[in-house]
């Protein structure tokens, strides 16, 4: 479970755009993903915040926050873009901040009103993926393949990825094929 400024350090650029699709359209908006006590999906908007010391998440009392207090596990996904159909994600856990020095740096850099009960929650990064679709398509219109940026936490186990038979592609723990486009 890195965290948000290990895997910026480790792959700078793919961190800035991800970062980018998060903040848009201002200080942060995305879909966030948490897993039920029933195991079912549940999903909410959110407004992330990344700062140097991490990427954090402010999560009033509902049931999302005791999704992620009971099991941590969360995902988050960009907001779609006006202009684009370029999309960011990244899933880990939530792990509370308690720390008092830094839940006041943090409120400050996102905002947060002091008299609203929120928890602040820092995700940490074991998959982060940005897939990037060009404008237009071929010279013979068909659509062009998308980018596709991944980067998987060099610490999280790698026995969590298998082989998808007959594809050669990896599937990752969060169910997603990690395979890349050929260039």
């Amino acid at each position: 479970m890195a965290s948000w400024s290990a895997f910026a350090a480790d792959e700078p650029r793919l961190a800035d755009g991800i970062r980018l699709l998060l903040q848009q359209y201002g200080p942060g908006f995305g879909y966030l993903a948490t897993v039920r006590a029933d195991g079912g999906p549940r999903v909410h908007p959110v407004s992330p915040v990344i700062t140097d010391e991490g990427l954090f998440c402010f999560v009033i009392d509902s049931p999302k926050r005791r999704d992620l207090e009971r099991d941590g596990r969360y995902a988050l996904h960009s907001f779609p873009a006006e202009c684009s159909d370029d999309e960011a994600y990244v899933a880990g856990h939530a792990r509370p901040v308690t720390d008092p020095a830094r839940l006041t740096r943090v409120a400050r850099a996102g905002r947060a009103a002091p008299q609203v009960d929120w928890r602040l929650f820092e995700f940490t990064v074991d998959v982060a993926m940005l897939t990037r679709r060009a404008q237009g398509g071929s010279a013979l219109g068909a659509p062009l393949r998308p980018t596709v940026q991944l980067w998987l936490d060099p610490g999280v186990d790698t026995g969590a990825h298998r082989r998808v038979p007959g594809t050669g592609a990896l599937r990752g723990r969060h169910g997603f094929d990690t395979r890349r486009p050929a260039a």
